[in-house]
């Protein structure tokens, strides 16, 4: 049994082993296979990895077996193939065998007709060489014609040229030589007279580029030289444009002369491109053009622009444009600066400005037309600015030149010729504001200059008046007179001739030169484009000063001057009294020659009233301070005694002084008739006044130091004199004894020393009744104290006599009360 089972595992393992070993022999003849496909199917480079699996394995025999196996398959299925086509392949050959023997016969026969080729062919050959020979020279014809054609045009543009530059035509030769370089070289080749050419080219354009640049500056010389001539054309026809009739004013600035034309034809070009104009530069005869009588030549027909558009076309094709215009731009500001700079005795003539004018205008009137005959030459910009510098140096050479100036005619010259100046001017565009600025500030100037001017005018005036009324014999004088003044009198006019005017010559002389002086206003304010009310207030404030400075100042030199008699002072008070009523016609004589009524809003008034007014004050202040001193030289002849006795008995005469100065008073008076009222009462009651001062002076003379009473009672004899004279009426107008209030004070005084009245004075002092109102106790008490002195020295023995004791004791009581009463007065 157990044997039995022994047996049994071993089979069963002997099988499970054997079936193992059939399946490791089934996979190792799959991975054999394979590798063989492998092999078949791989190049033969790439076939070592998988040999070497091979002899990595444990399987080597059975695979080389298998190896085997496969190559004697292969060489079956070979041995099968060739035995199937191996009749067909023995049939190509002999076919082939048959095919070599007709290939010698067709290689013999194409031996033979190439030889008879051969042999026909070189005659053909002959030939064509022939052919080929003449068709080089043909193409060499061609060629040599075709370099002729390019070169050809290069010799006539170079001939051209050469007849260009002979010709000085710089700008069609500059485009010749541009064309010939651009264009015509390039396509002749390179040969050496079109590198001599090309060397030349350069040279060339520097030469022209040279000699238009001297032309330039030949040209720059001559306008600078000539700027004068071409701003008196320009000036000339502005002055010509000022007169044209006032409809034209309202249409656009038309070009002076022939300046459209010439704007019109500057840029123009000929059919090479040049300019037209091929002149030199200066300045061109212009005496063909002024022959025409439908234009007038204007400013720019006297200068040929041709250098200036020359140069710049030039320029631009050298590609020189911007140096051309800052060259052209700096010289012409150095000929700026040369033009504003002034010479040094301008002031002098007005031909001195006049020329200066002429200058700066031609030179504006020079870039205002390159502006506008140019691209970009000169721009706005530019001329605006050199316009600036120039309206700076401008207005402080004329404020300078102008400061020299004492002539009026000479600034009035000027003054029209600033103004035509800023006319031209302001015709070509450039702004004139501050010249129009400046001839207001030269206004002030030329019043000045005038007022000087009238200053010595109105003193030759003064001076050489006899200070007389006018005699007037006939008609004709009369009416000569009232001519030049206003004078408006009904009954001078009603009295027979002769007559006398009640003014002297120098009245309508003085009123004709303030109508000169407004007139020589008037003048300076034309053309300034004022408003009529501007003008009127202008010269009503230059009259003003006229009034109030100049000849205000002449009449106070002639009222105060030495040598002055009361005669001319009387006339001069007669004569302002005139001047002054005829300041109303002043005012409308303004009115009418500037056409603004005298009763509008803002107009200034004259000021002549207030000026005549003055004078006439003063004179009447002179006549009474002359008066005053003719009284002083009759006063010191006063010679009193004033230690004379007391009268012995009848009536004291008057003092041979004062009845000299009272006959005085009356002649004097007596000329004062043609006076104001209340000038003759006025210098009648200073003269009375005075008298009366001068004779209280006397008495408190500290000089004087003893007074007696008959002393007293001659003094006031002439007290008496004077107060008679008063009450005699020397001067209408007066009402009562109003003159003799002016002896009022010395009259009550010598009343109270001659009576001795000292009780009723002590009484009644301080009441508005009081008999002595008008004695001062200080001057009683000094007066007193005179009379006490001499009492004590000339009464030696008073002391003996009763009744001079009395007096003495008296005089003390008196002395003593009044000193009581001047201190109760000052506490």
């Amino acid at each position: 049994m157990s044997e039995a089972l022994a047996l049994g595992s071993d089979r069963r393992s002997s099988e499970l082993s054997g079936a193992t070993c059939r399946m490791a022999s089934v996979e190792a003849a799959a991975e054999h296979e394979r590798i063989l496909r492998e092999i078949e199917s791989t190049d033969t480079n790439c076939i070592g990895p998988t040999l070497r699996s091979v002899y990595d394995g444990q399987e080597h025999g059975l695979f080389m077996e298998k190896l085997d196996a496969r190559i004697r398959n292969h060489d079956r299925d070979i041995e099968r193939m060739c035995n199937h086509h191996f009749q067909g392949f023995v049939d190509s050959i002999t076919e082939l065998l048959k095919v070599r023997g007709e290939a010698q016969k067709l290689k013999s026969q194409v031996t033979e007709t190439n030889q008879r080729l051969q042999d026909d062919g070189k005659q053909l050959m002959a030939s064509m060489e022939e052919l080929k020979q003449c068709r080089v020279q043909q193409r060499n014809i061609a060629t040599t014609i075709d370099k002729l054609t390019h070169c050809l045009p290069v010799l006539e543009m170079y001939s051209r040229l050469q007849e260009q530059m002979s010709a000085k035509r710089y700008y069609p030769a500059l485009r010749t030589l541009e064309q010939l370089e651009q264009t015509c070289l390039p396509r002749a080749g390179q040969y050496r007279f079109c590198s001599i050419m090309a060397e030349n080219i350069p040279k060339l354009r520097t030469h022209i580029r040279d000699t238009a640049m001297t032309q330039l500056r030949d040209f720059l010389e001559s306008i600078r030289k000539h700027s004068d001539k071409i701003g008196e054309t320009a000036v000339k026809q502005a002055q010509l444009h000022r007169s044209l009739d006032s409809s034209l004013s309202g249409q656009p600035r038309v070009l002076i002369g022939r300046r459209g034309k010439k704007e019109a034809t500057a840029a123009a070009t000929e059919s090479d491109g040049s300019p037209l104009s091929e002149q030199d530069s200066g300045i061109l005869d212009v005496e063909d053009e002024e022959d025409d009588d439908d234009e007038v030549p204007g400013a720019q027909e006297l200068v040929d622009f041709s250098p200036v558009y020359r140069c710049l076309h030039i320029y631009t094709v050298l590609g020189l444009r911007d140096v051309f215009e800052n060259y052209y731009r700096k010289q012409r500001r150095k000929q700026a600066r040369l033009v504003l700079q002034p010479h040094s005795n301008m002031h002098e003539t007005l031909e001195g400005y006049r020329r200066y004018f002429n200058q700066i205008v031609g030179f504006f009137v020079v870039e205002d037309h390159v502006l506008h005959t140019t691209q970009g030459l000169v721009n706005r910009a530019y001329v605006e600015e050199l316009w600036e510098l120039a309206l700076s140096k401008i207005v402080a050479a004329l404020r300078t030149h102008s400061s020299y100036c004492d002539d009026p005619n000479l600034v009035l010259d000027l003054k029209n010729l600033i103004v035509l100046f800023a006319d031209t001017l302001q015709g070509y565009g450039f702004p004139v504001s501050q010249l129009f600025d400046m001839l207001f500030e030269m206004r002030e100037q030329y019043g000045e200059i005038l007022l000087k001017r009238w200053n010595v005018t109105f003193r030759q005036v003064l001076d050489q008046d006899n200070y007389s009324p006018i005699p007037v014999s006939t008609e004709e004088e009369y009416r000569h007179y009232t001519s030049q003044f206003p004078l408006q009198d009904p009954e001078l006019e009603k009295l027979p001739f002769p007559k006398k005017l009640p003014f002297s010559e120098f009245v309508p002389k003085v009123y004709c030169q303030l109508k000169e002086f407004i007139y020589a206003c008037l003048k300076y304010s034309e053309d300034l484009h004022l408003s009529s009310t501007e003008v009127d207030d202008m010269i009503r404030k230059s009259t003003n000063l006229l009034l109030t400075r100049t000849l205000s100042n002449c009449l106070q030199y002639a009222i105060k001057k030495k040598n002055v008699g009361l005669a001319e002072l009387v006339q001069v008070i007669i004569n302002t009294t005139h001047l002054e009523q005829s300041c109303h016609f002043l005012e409308e004589f303004i009115s009418n020659i500037t056409n603004v009524p005298p009763d509008t809003v803002n107009a200034t008034k004259l000021y002549g009233t207030s000026t005549f007014k003055d004078a006439r004050h003063a004179a009447e202040a002179e006549i009474y301070t002359n008066l005053n001193a003719k009284i002083d030289q009759f006063l010191q002849l006063a010679d009193y005694d004033w230690m004379a006795a007391p009268p012995a008995g009848g009536n004291l005469s008057a003092s041979d002084y004062l009845i000299d100065l009272m006959a005085f008073l009356k002649s004097t008076f007596s000329v004062f008739t043609n006076l104001p009222g209340k000038v003759a009462q006025t210098a009648c009651m200073s003269a009375c006044k005075h008298i009366s001062t001068s004779l209280m002076e006397l008495l408190l003379n500290p000089e004087v130091r003893q007074i007696s009473i008959g002393a007293l009672h001659q003094l006031n004899a002439d007290v008496k004199e004077c107060e008679s004279f008063a009450r005699a009426g020397p001067v209408a107008g007066f009402q009562g004894d109003t003159l003799l209030l002016a002896f009022s004070d010395l009259r009550q005084l010598l009343d109270l020393f001659t009576q001795w009245d000292w009780s009723t004075y002590l009484v009644d002092y301080g009441k508005p009744t009081c008999k002595y109102l008008r004695v001062n106790p200080h001057t009683s008490l000094a007066l007193l104290e005179k009379m006490k002195e001499t009492s004590r020295k000339n009464n030696v023995f008073a002391q003996f006599r009763k009744t001079d004791r009395d007096r003495q004791k008296l005089i003390d009581t008196i002395i003593k009360q009044l000193r009581n009463l001047i201190t109760q007065q000052q506490a």
